[in-house]
């Protein structure tokens, strides 16, 4: 008796086709994707970035960003923060603070992080002369960048704004006026 099925089985040549093709779809879809170790903007800026005191101490402007992994607004602004870290090489530090490590508890704390992206803004002494909420554009950072290097006042885009040079200390010691910050409701004291 007969088989009367055709022969539906692959024959060798046709299956050595079939492997190489997949290995080349493998090989390109990983091509693509930025090889075994893909990196986005935010780690590679994270990785490279100097430590904090070491940017604040160095003689220049900097500009820090509080960020999370998990940031959909951070991620989008990775780009422009790499084109800015790379345009001004040499210039301007530019410092990424994971949120998410406890390792940036203290400047989370001192910098009162309460959303992300925040920038922090410092002149060329170390000291904090801005700061700057929500998600920015690749213009709106060259502006802060600029005016940073130049020691210009920073632009007047929505959630930027200049920081006050009080410590808590000056606060706690007025002796007249409203009731001072110390015993005022913060954003994080919810009763």
């Amino acid at each position: 008796m007969t088989n009367s099925t055709p022969n539906s089985g692959l024959g060798p040549s046709e299956r050595l086709l079939l492997v190489v093709l997949a290995a080349l779809l493998a090989a390109g879809l990983l091509w693509f994707r930025g090889g075994l170790n893909p990196e986005a903007p935010l780690e590679r800026l994270a990785r490279q970035s100097l430590d904090l005191p070491v940017a604040l101490r160095n003689g220049k402007p900097t500009l820090v960003e509080f960020y999370a992994d998990w940031c959909d607004a951070c991620r989008t602004m990775a780009p422009a923060m790499e084109t800015i870290e790379a345009q001004h090489r040499g210039q301007l530090d530019v410092v990424l603070l994971n949120v998410d490590n406890p390792r940036w508890q203290p400047e989370l704390e001192r910098y009162d992080v309460n959303g992300i992206p925040q920038l922090e803004l410092f002149n060329p002494a170390g000291e904090a002369v801005g700061r700057s909420i929500g998600a920015r554009s690749l213009n709106e950072l060259r502006a802060l960048s600029s005016a940073l290097i130049s020691g210009s006042p920073l632009p007047a885009f929505a959630g930027v704004g200049a920081v006050s040079s009080l410590d808590a200390g000056e606060r706690n010691t007025a002796s007249a006026g409203p009731p001072d910050a110390a015993t005022m409701a913060g954003p994080r004291s919810h009763g």
